[in-house]
């Protein structure tokens, strides 16, 4: 090559004149050609999209400045007009359609006889008596279930002692509902405790007809208020059953002034409904309520209160978030806004794109922490802020359209008004809106012209995008090619070395890199080969799971597990008489018929300690008679330590405390991890096996009242934990 660049250059020096045409044509095309192949990727595609762009901007620029404004801006106005009242009339109408059926209810004799029903249940369970598991039962559903949702949403720390219920009623029908709920679709199809209350027999008879409330109308909850503002019904059973309205926990929600409204109307027909609030025992969702009283002989006896949740607002608001089937088109949207200036509905950009909301609405001055707690609620509605000029007019009683800012930083067409409702504290603000670079784009005469030039652009950018895409696409298919064979497992990829541009770089990288990925996953593959099966001879596969994903502290809870722990009588003399290495033999070979014993009963071997041995059965795989398993666990080890004694002339003697409950499990320590079991059962499993002085199988009342009836078992006194003594008793021998 160089010598063919000499002489070309030679000849392009000796004979300049037009004669010598070819020779110096036939060297600029060879130059022409190394500058082309030097060229970058980045430059080839940087010069055609300068081409295209340049032609498409001249030609819709032109047009577009010549398109007038003024007929276009009416139009999207008269569009947003209309929406905004058919989103008016269409709210107003749900909320009377809502109205007229609470009234309906409210006025039926199921309703009235529901309300006396419950209340007399109500009252008779002032005096009845709550058993320690019933408040442990309450205290465990709060602090475990309760309060931690509440934080989720709320982002804030709660104080469990503030919320526990204190009155008998209260703490009674907590006790055998809400702490029993699984979900919310476990609760409302509870008829029945069967606790043989006067309550849960008119819970029985009026629970159905409250279900169908509140899920024909999808309504949040229905609440039964008597006249001392105790809610002595609840069709979800939340947190709010039992409690009072006035100077109970949640006497700050609005419920408590629209009580008083409603047992203060004395009207047939009131219906009252309040703004929207974060209610705590709707987990802090936005709910608003609407209330009637319950009328007889003309005098309020109490009030029906249906939970209005936000998603019936939002699914009217929203078009059930089918914007541009209602012909809203890709920003178009309907939000309500309250006196405070918060938003009483969710916001578009935020359904469909939280992170690009807290992107937007950041950047045009929304605090952080705001977006944040916005995503964490899972909506906008009484978070975000909206001070337009529409909102501050509509506030004002005004009713208009404005080209102002929204929410979001973007330039919009607003079309406001007020929205009143009847017999209501709602003042509240609606607005339709559309940002003006889509309402002007979308317009048929500007619409029209685009097609026009875009159609004739779109044919020219074909032409150069295929006379350019020809020179550089083929590599990158090659390198896609070989990406795909490596994703595929198949790292022996060599691409061949066309150029010397960065794709070409690229290429050599490419090969550089499946050579070295082969050697690096060999050695991946052995090393976690090897770690999996280090992990799993520490702990039991799904913590191991869950370590190598990355979590540092885990811990698991389990409801129904048996726990032994042991210990040999005797094996600290038996060490102390014989030489290290033989002892060691003995107690390994003891331990591994022990351990075998373990996996034929179905028993989950924690560690062993010295001369301790603890096991559980049921921690990792439930079972139901995993209390049986361990007595009879423990029986074998028995059975095991005197063959032993025979076989080897030693006195060994087992010594054994059983107890079952509620453990936890997990992960001890940093950086180096222990599997580990704690909790009562096992403090208290300990503590039997510590306070026996005799030999043999102890076991608490727990495992006790299990077993009685097919084993017997001699009381051995109780041993005392935590200042409380604990009955034990003690295997009888057999014989």
């Amino acid at each position: 090559m160089t010598q063919v660049s000499e002489q070309d250059a030679a000849e392009a020096d000796i004979d300049r004149t037009p004669q010598a045409g070819r020779p110096r044509n036939r060297l600029d095309r060879f130059r022409r050609r190394r500058l082309l192949a030097h060229v970058s990727i980045l430059s080839k595609l940087i010069l055609m999209m300068v081409l295209c762009t340049v032609l498409a901007s001249a030609v819709i620029g032109g047009i577009a400045f010549k398109a007038g404004r003024a007929s276009i801006r009416e139009a999207v106005f008269s569009r947003l007009t209309e929406v905004r009242g058919s989103q008016t009339r269409a709210l107003t109408n749900q909320i009377s359609d809502l109205r007229n059926s609470l009234i309906t209810y409210t006025q039926g004799v199921s309703t009235q006889t529901a309300l006396e029903e419950f209340t007399a249940g109500f009252d008779q369970l002032s005096t009845v008596q709550i058993t320690p598991a019933q408040s442990q039962t309450i205290t465990d559903y709060y602090n475990n279930t309760f309060i931690k949702e509440v934080e989720q949403y709320s982002g804030t720390k709660l104080d469990a002692a503030a919320l526990l219920p204190t009155t008998n009623p209260e703490r009674y029908l907590q006790a055998n509902y809400t702490a029993l709920r699984k979900d919310d679709d476990n609760a409302i199809t509870i008829n029945d405790a069967r606790d043989g209350s006067m309550w849960s027999a008119a819970n029985a008879r009026f629970q159905d007809f409250f279900r169908q409330i509140v899920t024909r109308f999808d309504f949040e909850d229905a609440l039964l208020l008597d006249g001392r503002g105790n809610v002595v019904y609840s069709a979800y059973k939340d947190v709010d059953l039992g409690t009072n309205i006035l100077d109970g926990p949640y006497s700050g929600s609005k419920l408590r002034q629209a009580y008083l409204k409603a047992m203060s109307a004395n009207q047939i027909d009131y219906v009252g409904f309040t703004d929207f609030e974060f209610y705590q025992p709707a987990e802090m969702q936005p709910t608003a309520w609407m209330v009637a009283p319950l009328l007889k002989n003309g005098r309020a006896e109490g009030v029906l209160a249906l939970q209005f949740p936000i998603t019936k607002i939002n699914r009217l608001m929203t078009f059930d978030k089918q914007w541009q089937q209602a012909g809203m088109g890709e920003t178009g949207e309907t939000v309500l806004g309250g006196p405070d200036d918060l938003m009483r509905s969710d916001s578009r950009l935020f359904l469909e794109d939280p992170q690009q909301y807290k992107s937007a609405v950041v950047e045009a001055g929304t605090p952080p922490d705001v977006a944040d707690m916005a995503i964490r609620q899972g909506g906008t509605t009484l978070i975000q802020k909206m001070t337009s000029a529409a909102t501050l007019n509509a506030q004002k009683g005004e009713t208009g359209t404005v080209i102002t800012k929204d929410y979001l930083g973007q330039e919009t067409l607003q079309a406001y008004a007020p929205l009143v409702i009847k017999d209501s504290e709602l003042h509240w603000s609606i607005v339709a809106k559309v940002t003006t670079a889509e309402a002007f784009a979308r317009e048929t005469a500007f619409t029209k012209t685009v097609v026009l030039v875009t159609t004739g652009i779109v044919f020219v950018v074909c032409l150069l995008a295929i006379s350019l895409a020809q020179i550089f696409v083929r590599p990158i298919r090659r390198l896609e090619a070989g990406a795909q064979r490596i994703s595929a497992g198949d790292y022996n990829v060599a691409i061949p070395v066309d150029s010397r541009d960065e794709i070409g770089d690229l290429t050599v990288a490419f090969n550089e890199m499946g050579r070295s990925l082969t050697v690096k996953e060999d050695l991946i593959n052995q090393q976690r080969k090897e770690n999996d099966e280090l992990l799993r001879s520490l702990m039991p596969d799904a913590l191991a799971e869950r370590f190598k994903q990355g979590e540092e502290i885990i811990a698991v809870e389990h409801q129904n597990v048996t726990v032994i722990f042991a210990d040999l009588i005797g094996l600290d003399r038996l060490q102390a008489e014989l030489a290290t290495d033989a002892s060691l033999a003995l107690v390994n070979e003891l331990i591994r018929q022990i351990d075998a014993a373990a996996e034929n009963f179905g028993m989950e071997t924690v560690h062993t300690v010295r001369n301790g041995y603890l096991a559980s059965c049921g921690l990792i795989v439930p079972r139901l008679d995993n209390v049986r398993r361990t007595v009879d666990f423990a029986m074998e080890c028995q059975r095991i330590v005197e063959r032993f004694n025979a076989e080897t002339g030693n006195d060994l003697q087992l010594r054994a405390g059983i107890d079952t409950g509620m453990v936890s499990s997990g992960l001890l320590g940093r950086p180096s991890v222990v599997y580990d079991m704690w909790g009562a059962v096992v403090n208290l499993a300990h503590q039997i096996k510590d306070g026996s002085p005799q030999p043999g199988i102890y076991v608490t009342s727990h495992v006790y009242e299990v077993l009685q009836e097919t084993m017997q078992f001699d009381s051995a006194g109780s041993v005392s934990v935590d200042g409380e003594a604990n009955p034990i008793w003690r295997l009888a021998e057999r014989h």
